[in-house]
C-alpha cells in the first residue's frame, strides 16, 4: 500500500511512501550506489530476496555457494571499486558463516556492510530455529553493527552503517534485521549522511608535525619509506610518487601496499616482512629516517620489536589513531589520512637524491638474487618451482594483470615474483592469513573489474577450502584464471615442521583428489602440467580461454620460501637459505 504525504510544511515538496521494511531496505541500497549483492538466501532473509527481485535490472545478485564465499568475493569487489560490498544472509549458521570473512575484512581495512535476517523480534532471547546473538557474536569483528527490530529504523540505519563502513579507516559492518521488520511498514524518507558528530572519520593533520617530519626528512642521509595499503585506500598513490620522487626516497612495500607504487620504479626496493626482500628488511636497521605510510607495523613485518629500526628516527602517517605507538614508537605521528597528509607534506621537503644509500640496496639484492631469486625463477633442473610459475605468468601479461592469491607459500612467491605494474592490482588476505581467499575473492575481482585479466594463485590445501565456489564461476562465466600450484602439502606449515620442528611432519602431507575432475563437474574446464617444457606454450592458451579455467601445476614438493625471518628474530637475522 502507498500514501502520500503532502511535505510543504517543510518548505519543500516531496511524496513520501509508505513501503514494507524489505522494499525500503533494497531502496536504500539502490541510493546507496549497491549494483552488486553477494549473498545466499534462507527462512529469515526470504522478504529481501522477494523484493529485490523488484529490482533486478539494477542490482545483480551473487549467489554464491557459501556465505564464506560470498564474504571473500564481497571483499575483493570492496577493494577494487573502493566502496562497500554487500553481502545478504540469512539467520543462524548463514549469519555464523559469515565471521571469518568479517575478521579478515577487518583486519584488512576492507568497507563490508553485511545484512543478516534475523528471527522475529517476538522470538528473540527464546533459541528460535536458527536465532543466534549476531550482534554479540560478530561485535569484535566489526567497526559498527545494529540490531533492527522495526522497519522504522531501516532508513537511518543503513545510512550509518554505509557511512561507517567506508569513511576514515574502512572496515565491516553487520545490520541484523529480524523478520517483522522486513514485512512491515514505514514512511519511506531516506537521506544519506556525510558525518556523525561523535566519530572524526578524517582527523584533520597538525601542520605542526607536518613540518617537524619534513625537516627530518630533509635533514636524512638515509631515509626509508615503507608504503602500506593506507596509500591505495586514500586514492593517494600519485602523491606517494610525486613525493617519493621528489625527495629521492627509497620504498619498501608491506603485503597489501603491494601495487600501490610500481615494482618497476627505480626507487622500489621490494617488499618488506617475513618473506619479503633481503635488502630492505636489513636496511629498515641502518636507515635514519623511516617514514611509514598508511601501514600498521605488524609483527610480519616488524620481527621482534626490541631490536626494530632503533637507530632510526621514526615518522608514522596513519588515519587510525589507535595504530599509532601501538607496537613501534615514533618521533612524529601524523594523523591523518595519506592523501591529505602528503598534500601538505609534500611541498615542503627538497628536492634530493640518496645515491649511494640507493646503491646498497641494489648491492644486496645482487646477493639475494643470487642466493634465492635466480634459483627460483630460472631452475635447471627437477620440478618446476612456484616462483618460476608466477615469474612467467607476470612477463607475459607485463605486470598488468589483477593478481588474487590464497594464502601460503604460493601467496609469499606471488608477492616476491610478480611484478606489480599497475595500480589496484593484488587481492590478498593479509592480517588474518585465510586459507580459502582466494577462489571466491577471484569472483569478486572478476566482477567488479570485467576487462582485466584475473588470475588467481592457489595452494591444494586452500582450494578445497572453497572449492565449491567453482559452481558460482562456472553459473555465471566469470573469466577467471584459477593456477593451482599443486605440491602435495601444506607448504607453509611443512616449511615450518622442517626448519624449526626437525623435520617432523605432522598433518600437512595432503592426499588430494582428481582436482581436474572436480572443475569438470562443475563444468570449469582445465589441465594439468608438470613439464617445464609445456609451461610457456600452456601459459598462452590460458590467456586466450574465454571464461574460468583451471591450470594444475605440479610443483616441487618440498620447496622453502627464501629469504624468512624466523619467528621472534630480528630484521637484520634474515636467513636466505
Amino acid at each position: 500500500m502507498q500514501t502520500k504525504t503532502d511535505a510543504r510544511k517543510a518548505g519543500k515538496q516531496e511524496t513520501i511512501e509508505r513501503i514494507s521494511g524489505a522494499e525500503a531496505l533494497m531502496r536504500a541500497l539502490i541510493i546507496e550506489g549497491v549494483d552488486t549483492i553477494f549473498g545466499y538466501i534462507g527462512g529469515a532473509i526470504m522478504p529481501v530476496y522477494d523484493a529485490l527481485m523488484n529490482y533486478e535490472d539494477k542490482v545483480r545478485h551473487v549467489m554464491v555457494r557459501h556465505e564464506q564465499g560470498a564474504m571473500h568475493a564481497a571483499q575483493a569487489y570492496a577493494r577494487i571499486k573502493r566502496r562497500p560490498g554487500v553481502v545478504f544472509t540469512t539467520s543462524g549458521p548463514g549469519a555464523t558463516n559469515t565471521v571469518t570473512g568479517l575478521a579478515d575484512a577487518m583486519l584488512d581495512s576492507t568497507p563490508l556492510v553485511v545484512i543478516t535476517g534475523q528471527v522475529g523480534a517476538a522470538m528473540l532471547g527464546t533459541d528460535a530455529f536458527q536465532e543466534t546473538d549476531v550482534v554479540s557474536v560478530s561485535m569484535p569483528l566489526t567497526k559498527w553493527n545494529y540490531q533492527i527490530t522495526c522497519a522504522d529504523e531501516i532508513p537511518e540505519v543503513l545510512a550509518k552503517a554505509f557511512f561507517y563502513a567506508n569513511s576514515g579507516r574502512p572496515g565491516p559492518v553487520v545490520i541484523d534485521i529480524t523478520k517483522n521488520a522486513q514485512f512491515d511498514e514505514v514512511d519511506f524518507d531516506y537521506k544519506k549522511i556525510s558525518r556523525v558528530s561523535s566519530y572524526v572519520a578524517k582527523p584533520r593533520p597538525d601542520i605542526a608535525d607536518i613540518d617537524k617530519a619534513a625537516d627530518l626528512i630533509n635533514a636524512a642521509k638515509s631515509p626509508l619509506v615503507l608504503v602500506g595499503q593506507g596509500v591505495a585506500i586514500s586514492g593517494a598513490q600519485e602523491e606517494f610518487k610525486t613525493f617519493v620522487e621528489k625527495a629521492g626516497l627509497p620504498v619498501a612495500s608491506t603485503l597489501l601496499g603491494l601495487s600501490a607504487f610500481p615494482s618497476n620504479h627505480a626507487l622500489f626496493t621490494g617488499m618488506l616482512g617475513m618473506h619479503g626482500n633481503y635488502a630492505p628488511n636489513i636496511n629498515t636497521n641502518k636507515c635514519d629516517v623511516l617514514i611509514a605510510i598508511g601501514m600498521r607495523f605488524d609483527d610480519r613485518v616488524t620481527g621482534n620489536l626490541e631490536t626494530y629500526a632503533k637507530q632510526a628516527k621514526i615518522i608514522h602517517i596513519e588515519i587510525d589513531p589507535s595504530e599509532v605507538d601501538k607496537n613501534v614508537k615514533t618521533d612524529v605521528a601524523i594523523v591523518s589520512d595519506a592523501k591529505q597528509a602528503l598534500e601538505l607534506l609534500t611541498p615542503k621537503v627538497k628536492n634530493n637524491s640518496h645515491e649511494d644509500w640507493l646503491k646498497s640496496f641494489a648491492k644486496l639484492h645482487e646477493v639475494e638474487y643470487e642466493k634465492v631469486i635466480r634459483k627460483d625463477i630460472h631452475p635447471t633442473k627437477g620440478m618446476m618451482h612456484m616462483g618460476e610459475v608466477i615469474n612467467r605468468v607476470s612477463e607475459k601479461t607485463k605486470g598488468e594483470a589483477l593478481i588474487v592469491t590464497d594464502v601460503g607459500q604460493h601467496q609469499m612467491a606471488s608477492a616476491r615474483y610478480y611484478q606489480f605494474n599497475k595500480k589496484d592490482s593484488l587481492i590478498t588476505s593479509g592480517g588474518l592469513g585465510t586459507m580459502g581467499f582466494g577462489i571466491p575473492a577471484g569472483m569478486g575481482a572478476a566482477i567488479a573489474k570485467p576487462d582485466r585479466p584475473i588470475f588467481v594463485f592457489v595452494g591444494d590445501g586452500g582450494f578445497q577450502m572453497t572449492v565449491q565456489e567453482l559452481g558460482t564461476l562456472a553459473q555465471y562465466h566469470l573469466p577467471v584464471k584459477i593456477i593451482l600450484l599443486n605440491n602435495n602439502y601444506l607448504g607453509m606449515v611443512r616449511q615450518w615442521q622442517e626448519l624449526f620442528f626437525d623435520g617432523r611432519y605432522a598433518s600437512t602431507e595432503l592426499v588430494n583428489p582428481d582436482f581436474l575432475k572436480i572443475a569438470e563437474g562443475f563444468g570449469v574446464p582445465g589441465k594439468q602440467i608438470s613439464d617445464r617444457e609445456a609451461l610457456d606454450s600452456t601459459l598462452d592458451e590460458l590467456l586466450n580461454v574465454e571464461g574460468p579455467f583451471l591450470l594444475e601445476v605440479k610443483v616441487q614438493k618440498m620447496g622453502n620460501i627464501f629469504p624468512m625471518i624466523p619467528a621472534g628474530a630480528t630484521v637484520s637475522d634474515m636467513r636466505l637459505e
